[in-house]
């Protein structure tokens, strides 16, 4: 299964709602879910309940301990998901206190024996999303270490965020920002070890200007990009996989989520839980703020299919 271009998994961004919007834009980007803990997992299936159109997609587990992942994957697996993925990169004060995330990536022996149970448990296959180190861990030496003791436990595909993880002082968002990007740390990675499967993540916002990394790594994981200004993911298809692109206009693909939206609020959802992802759909259009602004219209007090009629009518005239 070609990881060449991906959708990072975003806390508060990538629920189902988003990736069952993203799907009607490409059909061939790998989704992934929002980082959910192992135990939270094994304590409530509905965490992983999805729409089969959202395929292929992988689940990130965040935790330390083996067993409660491995019986977390099972499930995973059960479920239909195509990947395991442990998150190795998270830097929040919370996830670290969990003693997870980031701060695992100082305990390379700890995390190789959490590949190992995810690999001994699943048959599908295990990755890594991590950083290029934590704190003050040489990136060279250090990170080579822990991807040839990860690597010897079985992990082969790697999800690398190009910035190293400061956990004092520096809050998520700013560990997103403040440490420098060094792409060309992730490219000597795959040249050391040619065999593992490198997917390259940070800072990148384009699609087109994304694909020259294909030249280093074996794929390209774009987060925030994505969700800003989703419109151009419909590209991805033929240009990282040589396939028709959707030819859909902006407005095509809003009416084409309309029955979802009404099948999601008949069932009591609250539309503008789902309607917030949406919001990018019309970035960089000349009436983009009239449009966001109409996205987030709707009253859970009014019939939901009117108010659709409605929002609709006006965006065909704001963008005909």
């Amino acid at each position: 299964m070609l990881r060449r271009f991906c959708v990072a998994p975003m806390m508060g961004r990538t629920d189902r709602h988003e990736r069952y919007f993203l799907r009607k834009l490409s059909s061939r980007a790998f989704l992934y879910t929002e980082m959910v803990h192992a135990n939270a997992v094994i304590r409530n299936s509905e965490l992983l309940k999805y729409n089969p159109c959202e395929n292929p997609l992988g689940i990130q587990l965040g935790g330390c301990d083996p067993i409660s992942l491995s019986d977390a994957a099972q499930k995973a697996q059960e479920y239909g998901y195509d990947e395991i993925n442990l998150n190795v990169g998270c830097p929040s004060k919370k996830v670290r206190e969990g003693k997870f995330g980031a701060v695992l990536m100082k305990n390379p022996k700890k995390v190789a024996d959490c590949v190992k149970a995810l690999i001994n448990s699943v048959e599908i296959p295990v990755s890594i999303k991590c950083r290029i180190g934590v704190d003050d861990m040489d990136s060279e030496k250090d990170l080579d270490n822990f991807i040839q003791i990860t690597k010897d436990a079985g992990c082969s595909i790697y999800i690398i965020h190009a910035r190293k993880a400061l956990l004092q002082g520096l809050s998520p968002k700013e560990n997103r920002n403040i440490p420098p990007l060094d792409y060309k740390r992730v490219y000597r990675l795959k040249e050391k070890f040619p065999e593992l499967e490198i997917i390259l993540n940070g800072g990148l916002s384009k699609i087109h200007n994304s694909v020259t990394h294909l030249g280093y790594v074996n794929g390209i994981m774009m987060g925030r990009g994505v969700y800003q200004d989703p419109f151009q993911i419909r590209d991805v298809d033929e240009l990282f996989y040589d396939q028709r692109a959707f030819n859909k206009s902006r407005l095509e693909v809003f009416k084409e989520l309309m029955p979802y939206l009404i099948e999601q609020g008949n069932k009591g959802i609250k539309i503008n839980l789902i309607m917030r992802h949406f919001i990018g759909l019309f970035k960089g259009t000349s009436q983009a703020k009239k449009l966001r602004k109409l996205l987030t219209s709707i009253h859970s007090d009014k019939r939901i299919e009117d108010q659709l009629i409605s929002i609709t009518n006006k965006l065909e005239f704001y963008v005909r």
